[in-house]
Protein backbone atom coordinates (compact mmCIF):
# COMPACT_ATOMS: atom_id res chain seq x y z
CA UNK A 1 0.00 0.00 0.00
CA UNK A 2 2.80 2.42 0.86
CA UNK A 3 4.35 1.94 -2.59
CA UNK A 4 0.96 2.69 -4.19
CA UNK A 5 0.59 5.83 -2.11
CA UNK A 6 4.10 6.94 -3.07
CA UNK A 7 3.28 6.37 -6.74
CA UNK A 8 0.01 8.29 -6.41
CA UNK A 9 1.86 11.22 -4.83
CA UNK A 10 4.42 11.19 -7.64
CA UNK A 11 1.62 11.08 -10.22
CA UNK A 12 -0.14 14.02 -8.58
CA UNK A 13 3.07 16.05 -8.51
CA UNK A 14 3.70 15.25 -12.17
CA UNK A 15 0.22 16.51 -13.03
CA UNK A 16 -0.08 19.53 -10.76
CA UNK A 17 3.52 20.42 -9.95
CA UNK A 18 4.12 22.20 -6.64
CA UNK A 19 1.00 24.33 -7.00
CA UNK A 20 -0.02 26.53 -4.07
CA UNK A 21 -2.88 24.73 -2.33
CA UNK A 22 -4.96 27.92 -2.40
CA UNK A 23 -4.53 28.25 -6.18
CA UNK A 24 -5.52 24.57 -6.39
CA UNK A 25 -8.68 25.48 -4.46
CA UNK A 26 -9.59 27.97 -7.19
CA UNK A 27 -9.20 25.18 -9.76
CA UNK A 28 -11.54 22.96 -7.76
CA UNK A 29 -14.09 25.77 -7.57
CA UNK A 30 -13.95 26.33 -11.33
CA UNK A 31 -12.65 29.88 -10.93
CA UNK A 32 -9.47 28.96 -12.81
CA UNK A 33 -9.67 26.74 -15.88
CA UNK A 34 -8.00 25.93 -19.17
CA UNK A 35 -10.40 28.10 -21.18
CA UNK A 36 -8.94 31.29 -19.74
CA UNK A 37 -6.05 33.49 -20.72
CA UNK A 38 -4.16 33.60 -17.42
CA UNK A 39 -1.41 35.89 -16.15
CA UNK A 40 0.89 34.55 -13.43
CA UNK A 41 2.25 37.81 -12.01
CA UNK A 42 5.52 37.18 -10.21
CA UNK A 43 5.52 33.70 -11.73
CA UNK A 44 8.85 32.47 -10.37
CA UNK A 45 9.77 29.10 -11.92
CA UNK A 46 6.14 28.36 -12.79
CA UNK A 47 4.85 26.30 -9.88
CA UNK A 48 1.35 27.78 -10.20
CA UNK A 49 1.35 27.83 -13.99
CA UNK A 50 2.45 24.19 -14.43
CA UNK A 51 -0.98 22.53 -14.40
CA UNK A 52 -2.73 25.21 -16.47
CA UNK A 53 0.01 25.05 -19.11
CA UNK A 54 -0.32 21.27 -19.30
CA UNK A 55 -4.09 21.62 -19.68
CA UNK A 56 -3.73 23.92 -22.66
CA UNK A 57 -4.55 27.24 -21.01
CA UNK A 58 -3.12 30.35 -22.62
CA UNK A 59 -0.73 31.17 -19.79
CA UNK A 60 1.51 34.22 -19.55
CA UNK A 61 4.08 34.92 -16.86
CA UNK A 62 6.14 37.88 -15.73
CA UNK A 63 8.84 38.16 -13.08
CA UNK A 64 11.46 40.78 -12.30
CA UNK A 65 14.15 38.06 -12.00
CA UNK A 66 15.55 36.83 -15.34
CA UNK A 67 16.64 33.53 -13.73
CA UNK A 68 13.03 32.77 -12.80
CA UNK A 69 11.92 33.46 -16.37
CA UNK A 70 14.63 31.08 -17.61
CA UNK A 71 13.17 28.36 -15.36
CA UNK A 72 9.58 28.85 -16.45
CA UNK A 73 10.76 28.91 -20.07
CA UNK A 74 12.32 25.49 -19.52
CA UNK A 75 9.06 24.25 -17.99
CA UNK A 76 7.12 25.71 -20.93
CA UNK A 77 9.35 23.92 -23.44
CA UNK A 78 8.68 20.55 -21.79
CA UNK A 79 4.90 20.53 -22.14
CA UNK A 80 3.27 18.65 -25.01
CA UNK A 81 2.26 21.76 -26.96
CA UNK A 82 4.61 24.53 -25.85
CA UNK A 83 3.27 28.04 -25.50
CA UNK A 84 5.04 30.84 -27.38
CA UNK A 85 8.30 31.82 -25.73
CA UNK A 86 7.14 35.44 -25.79
CA UNK A 87 4.39 34.63 -23.26
CA UNK A 88 7.00 34.77 -20.48
CA UNK A 89 9.13 37.81 -19.90
CA UNK A 90 10.96 39.99 -17.41
CA UNK A 91 8.77 42.89 -16.23
CA UNK A 92 7.87 44.94 -13.19
CA UNK A 93 4.37 44.31 -11.89
CA UNK A 94 3.53 48.01 -11.80
CA UNK A 95 4.38 48.34 -15.51
CA UNK A 96 3.00 45.33 -17.39
CA UNK A 97 3.54 44.93 -21.17
CA UNK A 98 -0.08 43.94 -21.89
CA UNK A 99 -3.17 45.78 -23.14
CA UNK A 100 -6.17 46.60 -21.01
CA UNK A 101 -8.62 43.78 -20.18
CA UNK A 102 -6.36 41.13 -21.74
CA UNK A 103 -6.67 38.33 -19.16
CA UNK A 104 -9.54 36.25 -17.86
CA UNK A 105 -7.64 35.59 -14.63
CA UNK A 106 -4.65 37.06 -12.81
CA UNK A 107 -2.70 35.08 -10.19
CA UNK A 108 -0.32 36.90 -7.86
CA UNK A 109 0.87 34.48 -5.18
CA UNK A 110 3.41 35.33 -2.46
CA UNK A 111 4.56 38.49 -4.24
CA UNK A 112 2.70 41.57 -3.00
CA UNK A 113 4.35 41.46 0.43
CA UNK A 114 7.54 42.63 -1.28
CA UNK A 115 5.94 45.97 -2.20
CA UNK A 116 8.13 48.91 -1.24
CA UNK A 117 5.34 51.01 0.32
CA UNK A 118 1.59 51.61 0.06
CA UNK A 119 1.84 53.63 -3.17
CA UNK A 120 3.88 50.83 -4.77
CA UNK A 121 1.43 48.17 -3.55
CA UNK A 122 -1.53 50.09 -4.91
CA UNK A 123 0.24 50.74 -8.22
CA UNK A 124 0.84 47.00 -8.65
CA UNK A 125 -2.74 46.09 -7.77
CA UNK A 126 -4.06 48.80 -10.11
CA UNK A 127 -1.90 47.46 -12.94
CA UNK A 128 -3.04 43.87 -12.35
CA UNK A 129 -6.63 45.13 -12.34
CA UNK A 130 -6.06 47.07 -15.57
CA UNK A 131 -5.07 43.98 -17.54
CA UNK A 132 -7.99 41.93 -16.15
CA UNK A 133 -11.12 41.70 -18.28
CA UNK A 134 -14.57 42.55 -16.88
CA UNK A 135 -15.81 39.50 -14.99
CA UNK A 136 -12.24 38.23 -14.66
CA UNK A 137 -10.79 36.59 -11.55
CA UNK A 138 -8.12 38.25 -9.41
CA UNK A 139 -6.33 35.91 -6.99
CA UNK A 140 -3.66 37.07 -4.57
CA UNK A 141 -2.04 35.44 -1.57
CA UNK A 142 0.11 37.70 0.56
CA UNK A 143 1.51 38.19 4.02
CA UNK A 144 -0.64 40.08 6.53
CA UNK A 145 -0.89 41.07 10.17
CA UNK A 146 -4.20 39.23 10.54
CA UNK A 147 -4.09 36.93 13.57
CA UNK A 148 -0.54 37.86 14.56
CA UNK A 149 -1.34 40.27 17.38
CA UNK A 150 1.77 42.11 18.57
CA UNK A 151 4.26 39.62 17.15
CA UNK A 152 4.62 41.62 13.91
CA UNK A 153 6.82 44.59 14.84
CA UNK A 154 6.46 47.77 12.73
CA UNK A 155 9.67 48.81 10.97
CA UNK A 156 8.69 51.43 8.39
CA UNK A 157 5.13 52.12 7.26
CA UNK A 158 3.55 48.73 6.53
CA UNK A 159 6.90 46.95 6.66
CA UNK A 160 7.12 44.72 9.73
CA UNK A 161 9.69 42.40 11.29
CA UNK A 162 8.26 38.93 11.81
CA UNK A 163 9.19 36.31 14.40
CA UNK A 164 10.47 34.04 11.63
CA UNK A 165 13.30 36.53 11.04
CA UNK A 166 11.93 38.05 7.81
CA UNK A 167 10.64 41.53 7.04
CA UNK A 168 7.57 42.01 4.85
CA UNK A 169 5.09 44.61 3.68
CA UNK A 170 2.02 43.52 5.65
CA UNK A 171 -1.62 44.31 4.94
CA UNK A 172 -4.63 43.98 7.22
CA UNK A 173 -8.34 43.41 6.67
CA UNK A 174 -9.27 47.09 6.79
CA UNK A 175 -6.66 48.05 4.20
CA UNK A 176 -7.61 45.25 1.79
CA UNK A 177 -11.26 46.24 2.17
CA UNK A 178 -10.45 49.85 1.26
CA UNK A 179 -8.32 48.82 -1.73
CA UNK A 180 -11.02 46.41 -2.95
CA UNK A 181 -13.69 49.10 -2.70
CA UNK A 182 -11.48 51.49 -4.65
CA UNK A 183 -11.25 48.95 -7.46
CA UNK A 184 -15.03 48.52 -7.52
CA UNK A 185 -14.40 44.80 -7.04
CA UNK A 186 -16.84 42.05 -6.13
CA UNK A 187 -15.66 39.66 -3.44
CA UNK A 188 -15.46 36.05 -4.62
CA UNK A 189 -14.85 34.83 -1.07
CA UNK A 190 -14.13 36.34 2.34
CA UNK A 191 -10.51 36.87 3.27
CA UNK A 192 -8.98 33.63 4.53
CA UNK A 193 -5.81 33.68 6.61
CA UNK A 194 -3.45 30.91 7.68
CA UNK A 195 -1.35 31.68 10.76
CA UNK A 196 1.78 29.55 11.15
CA UNK A 197 2.49 29.15 14.88
CA UNK A 198 2.39 32.91 15.42
CA UNK A 199 5.43 33.30 13.14
CA UNK A 200 3.72 34.62 10.00
CA UNK A 201 0.28 34.90 8.43
CA UNK A 202 -0.72 34.46 4.79
CA UNK A 203 -4.04 35.85 3.54
CA UNK A 204 -5.94 34.80 0.42
CA UNK A 205 -7.63 37.73 -1.37
CA UNK A 206 -9.96 36.77 -4.25
CA UNK A 207 -11.97 39.30 -6.24
CA UNK A 208 -13.93 39.56 -9.47
CA UNK A 209 -13.83 42.59 -11.74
Amino acid sequence: MSADLHRDAADLQAEFGLIDIYVFDQLLRGNLHSGQRVLDAGCGPGRNAHYLMRQGAEVYGVDRDPMQIDQIQARRANIAQPLPRSNFCVAELDDLPFPDAYFGAVICSAVLHFSEHEAHFEAIVSELWRVLEPGGLYFARLASTIGLGDTAVPVDGRWHALPDGTERFLVDEAYLTIVSAGLGAAWVAPLKTTVVQGMRAMTTWVLRK
